[in-house]
C-alpha cells in the first residue's frame, strides 16, 4: 500500500513528539468538551427551544463529533425557519470545520493505540484504504453532500494518511451546500416544530439502535458465560 503524503507525515511526527500524557490530556479534553455540550443541551429546555444561532453553533460539536449520537438535519431545518438559509449554513459549516479538526486529532490518538494498529494492518482494511486512496477527495465530498453515513470517512482520512487541509476543504465544499439545502427546505416548507421533534427523536433512535443493541447482546453474553 503506497502512501504519498509528506505533509501528513510531518504533522503526525510533530504530534507524536509530544509526550504521551499530553496527547492523552488533549484527547480527554476533546471528549469532555463534546460530552459537556451534549449534557447542557439535553438538560436545558430553554436551549432546546432557543432559535439563537449560538445554539446552532455549539450543537454542531456533539452533532458532528466522531460517531454522532444526535442528528443535525432536523436542527438545520428548524433554524432555517427563522434565519436566512445562507446564515444558517455559514454558522453550521464554521462549527463543523472546527469539529472535524477535533475529530481528526481524536482519531489520530485512537489510531496510535496498539489494538487499533492490529486492525489497521488487516487485509480487508488495507483494501478499503487502497480503494479510498483512488479518489479520496471525491469520496469525502460525496459522503459529505449525500445522506451516506459520514463517520467511516472520519476514520478513513486518518488511517489513509489524508492531509487535514484537503479533508477540511472537501468537508467545506460538501457540507456547505448540504446545510444550505436543509436550511432552505425549512425556510420554504415551514415544517411544524412537533414534526421536527418527532424526526429528531426518530433519527436519534435509528443512529443509536445498532450500538445499544450490540452492547445489550454483549452484556447478556457475558452474564451467561459468568453464570
Amino acid at each position: 500500500m503506497k502512501i504519498n503524503n509528506n505533509s501528513y507525515n510531518s504533522v503526525k511526527q510533530k504530534i507524536e513528539k509530544k509526550p504521551s500524557w499530553v496527547r492523552t490530556l488533549i484527547f480527554a479534553l476533546e471528549i469532555s468538551l463534546v460530552i459537556s455540550l451534549l449534557i447542557i443541551w439535553f438538560s436545558s429546555e430553554s436551549l432546546q427551544t432557543s432559535k439563537n444561532l449560538w445554539v446552532l453553533f455549539f450543537f454542531s460539536f456533539p452533532g458532528e463529533f466522531l460517531i454522532p449520537i444526535v442528528p443535525h438535519e432536523p436542527v438545520l431545518i428548524l433554524f432555517g425557519k427563522f434565519h436566512p438559509p445562507l446564515t444558517v449554513a455559514f454558522v453550521a459549516i464554521v462549527s463543523t470545520l472546527m469539529t472535524e479538526a477535533i475529530n481528526y486529532s481524536a482519531f489520530n490518538f485512537i489510531s496510535d493505540t496498539s489494538s487499533f494498529r492490529k486492525i489497521r494492518h488487516k487485509k480487508a482494511v488495507e483494501k478499503i484504504i487502497n480503494l479510498f486512496n483512488k479518489a479520496p477527495f471525491l469520496a469525502v465530498w460525496i459522503a459529505g453532500l449525500t445522506p451516506i453515513p459520514f463517520y467511516p470517512f472520519r476514520f478513513l482520512v486518518v488511517i489513509a494518511r489524508y492531509p487535514l487541509i484537503k479533508y477540511l476543504l472537501a468537508v467545506f465544499l460538501s457540507r456547505t451546500p448540504r446545510f444550505f439545502i436543509l436550511a432552505f427546505a425549512g425556510n420554504i416548507i415551514k415544517i411544524p416544530d412537533y414534526l421536527l421533534i418527532i424526526l429528531f427523536i426518530g433519527i436519534t433512535i435509528l443512529i443509536n439502535y445498532p450500538v445499544v443493541s450490540h452492547l445489550l447482546k454483549k452484556r447478556r453474553k457475558n452474564k451467561k458465560s459468568a453464570s
